[in-house]
């Protein structure tokens, strides 16, 4: 085989890797979508003040990492809501549970046509949590990783 056809073969061959890496590594290992990465969808825009029951909190591992979000219950009905890091919030002592009755200021956003929040405050009782600043950059960013 020629030097050039071998480049071309081989060039082919990674090519076709690197698009059927990526088709697989976009789903997880039960065939569902990946969880949606906040950061990058908060929209400045998009913030409203939602208040509501706590429904379910969920912990979701990711990255080696504890990451926390909540169901919340309002008015028009049930919205999930992106928090941030477990430690952090545990950090803070700021401790939500189901039935809790809570506000929640943040960016709307969509995963796949369902909407959810991405909370940059929380109030429950006299209690304000700040998670992230206007632009949706987190606080917790830069801090010492333990």
């Amino acid at each position: 085989m020629k030097p050039k056809s071998l480049l071309a073969s081989f060039l082919f061959l990674a090519v076709i890797g690197l698009v059927v890496g990526a088709s697989f590594a976009a789903e997880d290992p039960g065939g569902q979508a990946p969880a949606p990465r906040p950061g990058k969808m908060y929209d400045p825009k998009t913030v409203e003040t939602v208040r509501g029951e706590v429904v379910k909190v969920h912990k979701n591992e990711r990255h080696g990492r504890s990451f926390l979000s909540l169901v919340l219950k309002t008015e028009k009905g049930e919205i999930p809501v992106h928090l941030g890091p477990s430690r952090f919030l545990d950090e803070q002592g700021f401790r939500i549970e189901p039935k809790d009755n809570i506000e929640v200021k943040g960016a709307r956003a969509n995963h796949k046509g369902k909407p959810f929040l991405i909370a940059a405050e929380l109030k429950k009782g006299d209690t304000i949590l700040k998670l992230r600043d206007e632009n949706g950059v987190p606080v917790w960013r830069g801090q010492k990783q333990r």
